[in-house]
């Protein structure tokens, strides 16, 4: 999918392992750091899972956002339901429309999918993050609980 986010063209596409270095970048801004190969073993994880996708936005070859979803099946509302499992952008990137063309994006194949709905989380104290979902249409539904297992 090609869209203009900015003044500069943006390309929305699956990742592929050619990306390993530019998801390593986006998911160290988003707090969960790795290096190239351990990027590409992410990826390659993935790679045959048709329920999950990676999408990538590329400006002229450079990633400047990527978005990682999950569709299942969800036992209490009897459909299916697309998780979004990381939306990141570029520092320098932010307020260019990225993230709201990664996001439509997501909501296009969800409904592709038959997904009921599409829901995500974001940490506590991601205020900024929290207007922008807000602004995107995403209201508050739930509150999350997680216990680690484990190192």
């Amino acid at each position: 999918m090609a869209s203009s986010a900015g003044s500069e063209s943006l390309l929305v596409r699956p990742a592929s392992a050619q990306d390993a270095a530019g998801v390593a970048t986006l998911l160290g801004v988003l707090g969960y750091p790795c290096d190239r190969a351990e990027a590409a073993a992410r990826l390659r994880a993935i790679e045959d899972e048709a329920d999950q996708q990676i999408l990538v936005a590329d400006r002229h070859g450079c990633l400047v956002g990527l978005l990682a979803l999950d569709l299942m099946y969800y036992l209490p509302l009897g459909a299916r339901t697309c998780r979004i499992t990381a939306l990141v952008v570029a520092d320098g990137e932010q307020r260019r429309g990225v993230g709201r063309l990664l996001l439509r994006e997501a909501e296009t194949r969800a409904r592709q999918a038959g997904a009921a709905r599409i829901e995500l989380t974001s940490a506590t104290h991601r205020h900024e993050a929290h207007e922008f979902y807000r602004a995107c249409g995403f209201g508050e539904s739930a509150l999350r609980f997680l216990k680690r297992l484990g190192a």
